[in-house]
C-alpha cells in the first residue's frame, strides 16, 4: 500500500501570506542592521599599509561583504513587499469571491 501524500492547495491564504511576509520583512530588516553595523565597523577601522596590493584587495573584499549584505536586504525585502501584494490579492479574491486558480 503506497502512501498517497495530502492534497496541496492551490493557492496561499491571506493569513499565510501576511505571516510570510512579516517574517521576511524581520530577516530584512536584521540584514539591513547587520550591513550598517559592518559598514559602520569597515569605515572606523582604516587600513594600516602601504603595499598598494594589500589596499586593494582589502578593499575589494570591504564591498563585497557590504554589498552581499545589500544584496541579502533587498532581496528579503522585495520578497516581503511581494507576500504582502499576494495576501492582498488573495483576500481581496476571497472576498469577492473571484478565483485565480488558473485551472479553474
Amino acid at each position: 500500500m503506497a502512501d498517497t501524500p495530502p492534497p496541496i492547495s492551490t493557492m496561499p491564504s491571506p493569513a499565510r501570506c501576511l505571516i510570510g511576509a512579516l517574517i521576511a520583512a524581520a530577516i530584512a530588516f536584521g540584514a539591513y542592521s547587520l550591513m550598517n553595523a559592518i559598514a559602520l565597523s569597515f569605515a572606523s577601522k582604516p587600513i594600516h599599509s602601504t603595499n598598494i596590493t594589500v589596499v586593494n584587495i582589502t578593499i575589494a573584499v570591504r564591498t563585497l561583504v557590504v554589498g552581499i549584505m545589500a544584496l541579502a536586504t533587498g532581496v528579503t525585502s522585495l520578497a516581503s513587499l511581494g507576500l504582502f501584494g499576494l495576501g492582498i490579492q488573495t483576500l481581496l479574491g476571497s472576498l469577492f469571491g473571484k478565483s485565480s486558480d488558473p485551472s479553474s
